[in-house]
C-alpha cells in the first residue's frame, strides 16, 4: 500500500495513502469531506481509459491515511499535496478538487505556483469564501458552522447520516442516481474517518481564498450544481453550507469555463458522473467544455 510520510506527531509518522495508476499526462484527484480517494472511482475509470495517469490520495485524517490531531488547515493540506507531487515528480499535471479538495487546489497553486501544473478543475467549490462577513454579506452565518461542530460532538454518526442525505439529495435521487448501497459505502468511509479530523475540518471551510484565486495562472474549469442557491434561514445547518453560492469563477484573474450540472446535488461527481466526466475529459484534452 503506497504511503508517503509528510510529518510527525510526537513519535508517530503522519502518512498519506495514495494510489498511482496508468501512464500519460497525470491527473491528481482530491476528494471532498468526509470521503476518501475512492470517491473518484467513476472519474478514475474514464481517465484511465483515455490514457491518463491517475493519482488519488486520502487527506490526512481520512480514508487510509494517518489520523493525527494536528495539521488541519489549508496551508498544511497544500503542503501535503505538494509533498506528494514532489515525491512522484509530477509535471504537466491537472489538479482536480471536489468540494473541500477545491481548497487544496486553490491554496496549492497560490503557494507553490504552476511549474508542475498545466490546468485545474474545481467541482462543488469551497472557494472563494463561505463565511458571512461585512465584505461578504451573502456568505453563511458563522453560527451554522458552530452548529455543525456541535452536532458532530453530540453524535457524529447521526450527523453524517443527515449530511450524506443532503450531500446526495437522497430523498430525490436515491434509488435512481445513487443506490442505497452506494450511500452506505459513503457512510462507512465517513464514520471511519478520524473523529478529531471530522470536527477540525469544519473550521477550515471558513478559509478566505479570495486572494488565492487571484494568483492562479493556469486554465481552470469550474463545475457546479446548477441549482446552487444562497443560504436561507429555513434550511438546516448543513444544508445552508452545501447550498451556499460561492462564485469561485468570479474571483479568478481571467475568464474560465463554468459548467452547470442540471439537477445535481453537491455530490455531482457520483450522481451525475456522465455529465461531469464529459466536461472533465474535454477540458483535460484541451477542448472548451459546454453544459450538457
Amino acid at each position: 500500500m503506497p504511503r508517503l510520510i509528510v510529518g510527525t506527531e510526537n513519535s508517530a509518522p503522519i502518512e498519506i495513502h495514495y494510489e498511482d495508476h496508468g501512464s500519460g499526462n497525470p491527473v491528481v484527484l482530491i476528494h471532498g469531506y468526509p470521503l476518501s480517494g475512492t470517491s473518484w472511482e467513476r472519474q478514475e475509470r474514464e481517465l484511465l481509459a483515455q490514457g491518463y495517469r491517475v493519482i488519488t490520495y486520502d487527506r490526512r485524517g481520512f480514508g487510509r491515511s494517518s489520523q493525527p490531531t494536528i495539521g488541519y488547515d489549508y496551508d498544511t493540506f497544500a503542503a501535503d499535496l505538494n509533498a506528494l507531487i514532489e515525491h512522484l515528480d509530477l509535471t504537466d499535471a491537472v489538479l482536480a478538487g471536489f468540494s473541500m479538495g477545491s481548497g487544496e487546489v486553490t491554496r496549492y497553486l497560490s503557494t507553490y505556483g504552476s511549474k508542475r501544473v498545466r490546468k485545474a478543475v474545481l467541482l462543488g467549490t469551497i472557494p472563494p469564501f463561505v463565511l458571512k462577513t461585512e465584505d461578504n454579506p451573502e456568505g453563511v452565518d458563522g453560527q451554522v458552522f458552530e452548529g455543525i461542530q456541535a452536532a458532530i460532538v453530540q453524535d457524529r454518526y447521526a450527523f453524517f447520516e443527515g449530511f450524506l442525505n443532503t450531500f446526495n439529495n437522497f430523498d430525490v435521487l436515491g434509488g435512481s442516481r445513487i443506490s442505497d448501497r452506494a450511500w452506505q459505502a459513503s457512510f462507512n468511509v465517513a464514520v471511519g474517518a478520524s473523529p478529531f479530523a471530522s470536527y477540525a475540518c469544519v473550521s477550515t471551510w471558513l478559509t478566505d481564498f479570495r486572494a488565492d484565486l487571484g494568483k492562479i495562472d493556469v486554465p481552470v474549469l469550474v463545475i457546479e450544481q446548477a441549482e446552487k442557491v444562497h443560504a436561507c434561514s429555513r434550511a438546516q445547518e448543513h444544508e445552508e453550507l452545501l447550498l451556499a453560492a460561492h462564485d469561485a469563477h468570479l474571483y479568478l484573474p481571467q475568464r474560465h469555463p463554468l459548467v452547470p450540472i442540471e439537477g445535481g446535488p453537491h455530490n455531482i461527481a457520483w450522481t451525475h458522473s456522465e455529465e461531469v466526466n464529459g466536461a472533465l475529459l474535454e477540458f483535460v484534452a484541451g477542448k472548451t467544455p459546454v453544459a450538457a
